[in-house]
């Protein structure tokens, strides 16, 4: 049954945008940590180069929040978070609940993921010659200073972006478009919500890849497809338990992938 929102939008709207900031702080850091002075432009220091670059995801996040804090109470989806900020005081136990199982499908996914990108690796090779997981020379410092990033940015604001923000839009508007029939949308909207919204994430993560390699035809359908794997088991935690759980599932994905760099690094 859809919830009815238990403070207003604004409320919900702060709540969200503060919790996907520390994302956004930590691809600041990286960004001004990495880039070398001669990378940087002229008129411009280190420090406001590393700024800039948080403009386009603050916006996004901006938008998303605030179509998230108002759709997805009308459409069932969960926060617990905004539930405890509301006063719920039994949110937080119920993230206890969902971590082991949120834990298992990220860590899982991951593992699916890369079993997927080392099969299609074949049918890349001429275009990508390592795999984009583990790609590179990096160091032990370069994998431990992008894990921030991995853990906050993608574990945390990317789900406020693409499940609460995209997903909770699809859903209120595909259930709208099928005459919004029962009190919240049926599975057949819910899943259309999931699959597009798991797509555009794995779109989404095409502009980084060009800026390292050349997109072919190939490249484009490998990464979309290994980005939409995981935004389907995230999409569908969402759905079925909370944003929190898809949360934690995508903080957890990222965990094999960065012992798989630690050990690439280390061999």
């Amino acid at each position: 049954m859809a919830s009815t929102p238990r403070f207003s939008l604004r409320a919900r709207f702060g709540v969200a945008l503060l919790a996907g900031l520390p994302g956004v702080a930590a691809l600041v850091w990286y960004v001004y940590r990495t880039t070398p002075p001669t990378a940087v432009p002229p008129g411009l220091s280190r420090p406001l180069l590393a700024l800039l670059t948080a403009v386009n995801p603050l916006l996004l996040l901006v938008v998303a929040c605030l179509i998230g804090a108002y759709a997805a109470p009308r459409v069932g989806l969960r926060s617990h978070l905004l539930d405890r900020a509301g006063g719920d005081a039994r949110a937080l136990g119920w993230v206890r609940g969902e971590a082991g199982l949120a834990v298992a499908v990220g860590v899982v996914g991951s593992l699916l993921v890369i079993a997927l990108d080392v099969a299609l690796a074949p049918l890349v090779a001429r275009d990508l010659p390592r795999s984009a997981i583990g790609a590179g020379q990096p160091t032990v410092v370069d994998v431990l200073a992008y894990a921030p990033v991995r853990f906050l940015y993608g574990g945390v604001t990317e789900e406020l972006l693409l499940r609460f923000g995209l997903m909770s839009a699809l859903a209120l508007g595909g259930w709208v478009l099928a005459g919004r029939r029962g009190d919240a949308p049926g599975p057949r909207v819910m899943w259309a919500a999931i699959g597009v919204s798991a797509v555009l994430f794995g779109v989404g993560h095409l502009p980084a890849l060009a800026q390292a390699v050349g997109l072919t035809p190939a490249l484009v359908a490998r990464t979309v497809l290994l980005n939409a794997v995981a935004g389907v088991a995230f999409g569908w935690l969402y759905w079925r338990r909370s944003l929190e759980a898809a949360m934690v599932a995508h903080a957890a994905f990222h965990v094999p992938l960065v012992a798989l760099s630690l050990v690439q690094v280390l061999s």
